[in-house]
């Protein structure tokens, strides 16, 4: 199990938000290193309407408590009225390949007779990752058999010949207290064209026991092996990160507790901890991460000294 030495709410957004795009939230924060000195943690900011747009807040590396820069407007904005995004957008992966920053993000529709619909666009930035302009209006990862509500990709691992993709894949939902949630797994799929996604994947983990939602798979290589972070979710309200273990990619062996993050005794992740993503700083290793309500207050970051990830710690 890692020990993790929490360093607390890095960026709190009502407070440290700029403008009404940036109200609340800090949604599935996904680290990228900009510099030695600085690292960019892009993430989805709700209005006042909840609806998320993508933006970042660089923090230094020695010091992830030090806020030096928070965009001014979003670098991905929701999609145009009718398209798959047009009701938010949150970050996926963000992944360098071909001389260009990829950004693969979730975007969310309501429809009239379903909670929403979320699948997975893909947009690329030529100047740094200040701004990224979408490849299509459509979807890369769209409706499919069994994958009727939810195809989300939040990993992706590119090879130098082909992509490696981890996404959480939904087909109904789960009534609690009249309420529809979304159910989902964990699933893999390669491909040499992300204009073409082939339709047969491999299944990685499902929710166990009262669980009813597994997601948000964050994939590393450690060592030769594959190690992923992830979020679970059960009937009763516990909304956890997880750990699993594979040589391949696709088997994997999940073992929970060796993540090791515990909940606070009070304040913002002291009632349920989800969506950690990792990078590499010297000797050891940050994890950024929400708490309470999806991340309602902001993301927080906690320093371990688990296996380093291969490479600068992306997937």
């Amino acid at each position: 199990m890692t020990a993790w030495r929490k360093q607390g709410l890095v960026f709190e957004t009502t407070r440290q938000g700029v403008g009404g795009w940036m109200r609340h939230s800090a949604l599935t924060p996904t680290p990228w290193r900009i510099s030695d000195e600085v690292i960019r943690v892009y993430a989805g900011f709700r209005d006042d309407e909840g609806i998320s747009r993508i933006g970042y807040v660089d923090v230094l590396a020695d010091d992830p408590s030090v806020v030096v820069k928070v965009s001014a407007r979003p670098v991905l904005d929701v999609g145009r009225g009718g398209c798959f995004d047009d009701n938010g957008v949150i970050l996926g992966d963000v992944v360098e390949a071909h001389g260009r920053i990829h950004l693969f993000y979730v975007g969310f529709q309501r429809v009239a007779r379903a909670k929403f619909l979320a699948f997975t666009g893909l947009a690329v930035s030529t100047d740094g990752g200040e701004r990224y302009e979408r490849v299509q209006e459509t979807p890369i990862l769209d409706r499919a058999p069994g994958r009727s509500t939810i195809g989300a990709v939040h990993s992706a691992m590119f090879d130098g010949d082909r992509w490696h993709l981890w996404y959480a894949v939904g087909d109904d939902w789960e009534f609690i207290g009249g309420q529809p949630f979304p159910r989902y797994h964990i699933r893999h799929v390669t491909t040499r064209d992300l204009a073409d996604i082939p339709r047969h994947d491999r299944v990685c983990l499902m929710p166990q026991g009262s669980e009813y939602r597994i997601g948000r798979p964050r994939v590393y290589r450690m060592n030769g092996r594959y190690t992923m972070l992830f979020t679970r979710g059960n009937v009763t309200g516990e909304y956890f990160p997880g750990m699993a273990f594979s040589d391949d990619g696709m088997d994997w062996e999940r073992r929970d507790d060796a993540l090791g993050l515990a909940l606070s005794d009070s304040g913002w992740d002291s009632r349920t901890l989800c969506y950690p993503a990792l990078i590499r700083r010297g000797s050891d290793v940050l994890m950024f991460y929400n708490g309470n309500d999806m991340g309602r207050d902001g993301f927080g970051v906690a320093v371990g000294q688990m296996p380093l990830p291969d490479g600068d710690g992306y997937a």
